[in-house]
């Protein structure tokens, strides 16, 4: 599996070492659980997706302590990286799928709630599954091409960031309005780049 592993976002080599990036602690994996939860939650239901329809067994979402230095990165608190998945026990090419895995990046995340006072994890979480949550959507449903050109994925950010503003702006949760301030610059618009 690992040699059809291609990263979305991924805009350097890894040449940091694993061990010395923090990690989120038992507490702060709680929130994120209950982040994630409540994220896939949301995009469901704004996709009206039903439980057949849903993603399930086509994405996961993990953190540091179970990346390894490939699905590592700096700079992004969030990275998917898609590989090709095959059902047990068949051998025909048709039966290959994709499946992504959304890395979430502890060090990046922690060092921006240090950064910015008043911005909590569970909100920042939040948004950032949501997020990365709607990219899998949008692949997997040929909205977005996963390879598409570096201009193509800045616009696509964008459309997604602000498709995660309108699914979070009707949801009541604490310290929410922090984190949608944090991401104003990508509600503004950008030179050249299209909505849609």
């Amino acid at each position: 599996m690992r040699e059809n592993l291609k990263i979305y976002m991924n805009s350097g080599k890894n040449e940091f070492i694993m061990k010395q990036l923090e990690k989120f602690n038992l507490d702060q994996l709680k929130v994120v659980n209950n982040s994630v939860a409540m994220a896939e939650e949301l995009v469901s239901n704004f996709y009206k997706m039903s439980e057949a329809q849903w993603l399930h067994r086509r994405y996961d979402v993990k953190t540091l302590i179970d990346l390894c230095p490939d699905e590592t990165t700096n700079g992004h608190f969030a990275q998917i990286v898609r590989y090709k998945g095959q059902l047990k026990d068949t051998s025909l090419s048709s039966s290959t799928y994709d499946f992504y895995k959304i890395c979430l990046q502890d060090h990046s995340i922690l060092a921006a709630l240090k950064q910015s006072p008043g911005m909590e994890l569970f909100p920042f979480i939040l948004y950032i599954v949501a997020h990365e949550l709607i990219h899998i959507v949008r692949f997997s449903k040929f909205i977005q091409s996963f390879d598409a050109s570096c201009k193509e994925k800045t616009a696509e950010e964008k459309r997604v960031h602000g498709k995660t503003r309108e699914i979070l702006s009707s949801v009541k949760v604490a310290g929410l309005t922090d984190v949608l301030k944090f991401y104003n610059k990508w509600h503004m618009p950008f030179d050249g780049l299209r909505n849609g």
